[in-house]
């Protein structure tokens, strides 16, 4: 059999609710809790005293830890600013020019030849073929033209 899926809406809901709840009855709470606190805290000096004063440092921490934890301020909602509508660059065009590459089997360039020069890319890989007995291919390839800035 399989589970039912959970709403997470819904869990977020209820436990935002419980935690108002929660919060609401921390005040109430507090001022009850002051009057407790101060019973507990003598209860306990009484205690430590029988003990000795084996841990004088013991005291100093429960002493700062003994204070309410202080309440968290309410968020202020803030209005939701206004998107700028962001600014985008144009991509900068890289002008290609396509040559005739030589490759041998481990697809390393060898050698490039101009477009129009095919003939001659084509008799280098077959000499290369025949003279290193490894294979030898032409293939076109796309190089990015440097402009010559102007001054």
């Amino acid at each position: 059999m399989g589970r039912r899926i959970l709403n997470r809406k819904e869990l977020r809901a209820d436990f935002d609710a419980a935690e108002r709840r929660k919060g609401d009855d921390e005040e109430v709470v507090d001022e009850d809790a002051e009057s407790e606190d101060e019973d507990e805290e003598e209860e306990e000096k009484s205690e430590e005293e029988d003990e000795g004063e084996a841990a004088p440092d013991a005291e100093a921490d429960e002493d700062e830890e003994a204070p309410a934890p202080k309440k968290k301020k309410a968020a202020k909602v803030k209005a939701p600013k206004v998107a700028k509508p962001k600014r985008t660059r144009a991509a900068k065009v890289v002008r290609m020019r396509l040559v005739w590459g030589v490759f041998n089997n481990s697809h390393q360039c060898v050698a490039t030849y101009e477009y129009p020069k095919r003939k001659d890319a084509d008799a280098h890989a077959a000499k290369l073929t025949a003279d290193k007995k490894n294979t030898h291919f032409v293939q076109p390839v796309k190089e990015a033209i440097e402009e010559k800035k102007e001054k």
